[in-house]
């Protein structure tokens, strides 16, 4: 127990919340765990269980996500029983605006998560395979553990749910920029892809600030553009991937982009699920072959990934792939996060 859980745990009775946490980051982005004090939330289904929270508890997604506990950029990550008969574990994912629908990089870390904390049966296997159930749909994810004197979990590698695209070439009325080409295409969410040149930022000069704020513009411009569905998931466009081209994979090997999603949010990692629908968008191009392996690099931390796409199946009308895509998980700690009584800013705020 840590001197700050033992302060506050000495006094309950003074605190309106207290909530334990794992903390990890895949490619520098945050997962907040949530381990205990959070409200269960009701339903059969997972979306029940969104729906719930963000009709009678949303006060505590504010509470760990936004200052004095979190940031702008924090997310986090609700585990609760799955309700998939395949499903080993069901998570619900938080951010500053609300509730996603898919967190590749949330998957990476609940992987290693979920066989450490003993979530799943274990082998002596040097891959152990975890049954995620997400908003969207089933994830499977596959931990490699190094069978050392003290094995230890490593890489994780997860297939997201089938991934499709939208629109290619597509224009859009962007403020302050005119008329851009741009593609949308799904993989686990929606993102709008569009070349960094063409919203006048350089991924490795330009600002982050000046990113973001061509991103939201973009995000805005296509939310009035496109009218998203998808026959079992709710369908929005949750983000903008602002990338090197919009064309063929880079000669190096490794394309790079920025995910700037939700409420301008900026994603420090490579973002699993929108490097999942680039590797949708690139395949349905002819950019890349079923199997052949490429790496996407984060603008943000220089964070990578490595996906692929394994196979061809069919979403309602959309030919769709089923994407792999691999990264690494960190633990950085165990936190307790408290809402003193009388604290009107505990409760959360935002600083832009």
């Amino acid at each position: 127990m840590t001197a700050v859980e033992k302060c506050v745990l000495r006094s309950p009775e003074q605190y309106e919340v207290i909530i334990t946490t794992t903390e990890m980051h895949t490619g520098g982005e945050p997962l907040r765990i949530l381990e205990s004090g959070y409200p269960v939330p009701r339903g059969e289904t997972i979306l029940d269980k969104i729906e719930d929270l963000r009709k009678n508890f949303d006060q505590y997604r504010r509470f760990v996500i936004l200052e004095p506990h979190g940031h702008l950029d924090m997310y986090a990550a609700l585990l609760v029983p799955p309700d998939h008969p395949d499903a080993h574990i069901a998570v619900i994912f938080l951010h500053n605006e609300g509730y996603s629908t898919m967190c590749g990089h949330a998957c990476i870390a609940l992987g290693r998560y979920a066989v450490d904390r003993g979530l799943v049966s274990t082998t002596h296997a040097s891959d152990i395979q975890v049954n995620i159930q997400v908003p969207c749909g089933l994830v499977k994810a596959f931990v490699e553990v190094c069978r050392a004197e003290v094995p230890r979990t490593a890489r994780v590698r997860f297939e997201s749910v089938p991934s499709f695209v939208v629109a290619t070439d597509a224009t859009v009325e962007v403020k302050g920029q005119g008329q851009v080409k741009v593609d949308v295409a799904y993989g686990g969410a929606f993102y709008v892809f569009v070349a960094a040149s063409d919203v006048g930022v350089d991924l490795n000069l330009s600002p982050l600030a000046d990113i973001r704020q061509a991103a939201t513009k973009v995000k805005e411009a296509a939310a009035k553009t496109f009218t998203l569905h998808h026959p079992t998931t709710p369908a929005f466009l949750y983000g903008t991937m602002v990338v090197d081209s919009r064309g063929p994979a880079n000669q190096d090997g490794v394309s790079q982009h920025v995910c700037i999603f939700a409420d301008a949010e900026t994603d420090r990692s490579a973002c699993g699920s929108g490097t999942t629908a680039r590797v949708a968008l690139m395949y349905h191009k002819g950019h890349l072959r079923l199997g052949q392996s490429h790496a996407f690099r984060s603008g943000v931390t220089g964070a990578e990934f490595t996906a692929r796409a394994l196979r061809t199946e069919q979403v309602g009308e959309y030919g769709a792939v089923v994407v792999q895509v691999q990264g690494q998980g960190y633990y950085t700690g165990r936190t307790t996060l408290a809402l003193e009584r009388g604290d009107g800013l505990g409760a959360g705020f935002v600083v832009r």
